[in-house]
């Protein structure tokens, strides 16, 4: 990779220390989770704000007039620092001779040579080298409007969000292009939604930022170095819990675009299948994107409850009702062949093995396969617990009424699954899951888990 880069800022502010004293241009120093979301200062330095980067494949026609207008429009209204970074892919014609010029013309303008193909690896490689907090790419043909740009990055600027995209399928959008092109973006994106479960409404809209912490933590989970590195980055940011911008915009389609479409829609369809199939089996380190409790505002108006408790106190009553109803429809079930200590602890293995594996991705949330072994082990110790609490209390109804009503039968057993349900989950907190328990980690786990060492 070559880099020149004229040394100059764009005008306006840049990033400087927080109000604690830590930097908040340069890269996140924690290793667990990622540090809490903060508005950006607007105190001056040499280091860029906003890094908008300009991926680019033989555009010596379209570079100059792109640049041009992308560098007037963000020296009249972007309010920061700012960089526009050429990230060329091997290019054979004079777009480098063009870049170079427009580098050393141009303050705040940097060109990168790349001697591979691929969107995704162009915009890897420039995010992941650059010291700006908030990082964006655009296509090179300008289709978006750029009033749409200040509206892109200011939720990320203000801390509000992680990433932003720009929608053309968003009900306020304006677009103009073909009905083939517009065929097939709204059949893609219903295969996301129908595949993978996605909640953003435009993956391949050429419009995105992204905070350079988030960057650095979700870049190396990102497999593809092509055109669906869009659609792999924001899938595993939504089911990481990441928060996610979208901008109407005004776009008009390029018809010299050089996008090859079946060879495009037959990668993105392997992507879909390759990433749906690594959430499937938990193979991703999804952990290591989440933000700390307490990231919320809301969150830090609870007083007097342990921090992380709260959240896993919800998940684990949400686990518990569902698990005790399981429980219940099963003991009747298993009640009408067989007796009433035999019914009820078929249904307590059962609902047990159920509700320890919810308990361990819901409420502390572990994900992938490792260590599941051991923790359903531990967690039939506790169902052992459970068993003798609910087995004692129906022995002693039984010796105290001789033949107890179904009714009483149920209503003994809800009152011991409610002694035993405090105890299970004291019990899962401190000796099942106990690196996912510490209340300074984050919403779900606050060291690794053992799956991802």
């Amino acid at each position: 990779m070559t880099t020149t880069d004229s040394l100059r800022s764009g005008p306006g502010p840049g990033p400087g220390p927080g109000a604690d004293g830590r930097s908040t241009s340069g890269r996140s120093t924690s290793g667990g989770h990622l540090p809490v979301r903060e508005h950006l200062p607007a105190a001056r330095s040499a280091v860029p704000v906003l890094d908008v980067v300009v991926p680019v494949y033989n555009e010596e026609k379209d570079l100059r007039p792109c640049v041009l207008r992308l560098h007037d429009h963000l020296s009249r209204t972007f309010p920061y620092a700012f960089r526009i970074t050429v990230a060329d892919n091997a290019s054979t014609d004079a777009t480098p001779a063009v870049a170079a010029r427009l580098a050393a013309e141009l303050r705040g303008v940097r060109y990168v040579r790349l001697e591979e193909k691929g969107r995704g690896r162009a915009l890897r490689t420039v995010w992941s080298d650059s010291d700006a907090p908030v990082l964006a790419y655009m296509d090179v043909d300008l289709s978006t409007d750029l009033n749409a740009l200040l509206p892109l990055v200011a939720p990320l600027i203000s801390g509000h969000s992680d990433l932003a995209i720009g929608s053309r399928l968003a009900r306020s959008a304006r677009v103009v292009r073909g009905s083939k092109r517009e065929f097939i973006s709204r059949g893609y994106n219903l295969i996301l939604r129908s595949s993978l479960a996605a909640g953003f409404s435009d993956a391949q809209c050429g419009f995105k930022a992204i905070r350079s912490e988030v960057a650095e933590r979700l870049l190396p989970m990102v497999e593809d170095s092509g055109w669906f590195f869009d659609t792999e980055l924001l899938v595993l940011a939504e089911r990481a819990g990441l928060r996610i911008h979208e901008v109407p915009v005004d776009w008009i389609d390029d018809p010299d675009s050089t996008v090859h479409i079946v060879r495009t829609a037959t990668e993105d369809l392997k992507g879909v299948w390759r990433v749906g199939r690594a959430l499937a089996v938990g193979a991703l380190p999804l952990d290591r994107l989440a933000r700390p409790f307490g990231d919320d505002p809301r969150d830090r108006a609870l007083t007097g409850v342990e921090r992380g408790l709260a959240r896993q106190l919800v998940g684990f009553c949400v686990v518990g009702v569902l698990s005790t109803l399981f429980y219940l429809a099963l003991y009747s079930l298993f009640r009408l062949g067989i007796g009433p200590q035999l019914a009820n602890g078929g249904a307590l293995l059962v609902s047990a093995v159920a509700n320890t594996a919810a308990n361990r991705r819901l409420t502390f949330g572990v994900r992938g396969r490792s260590g599941a072994v051991r923790h359903q082990a531990q967690g039939l110790v506790v169902f052992a617990i459970g068993l003798a609490l609910t087995s004692g209390s129906l022995a002693a109804l039984g010796a105290a009424t001789g033949s107890p009503s179904h009714s009483t039968e149920l209503a003994v057993l809800i009152t011991a699954n409610l002694a035993a349900t405090v105890l299970r989950f004291l019990l899962l907190r401190a000796w099942v899951f106990p690196a996912h328990a510490d209340a300074h980690a984050h919403a779900h786990t606050c060291s690794e888990p053992e799956d991802l060492r």
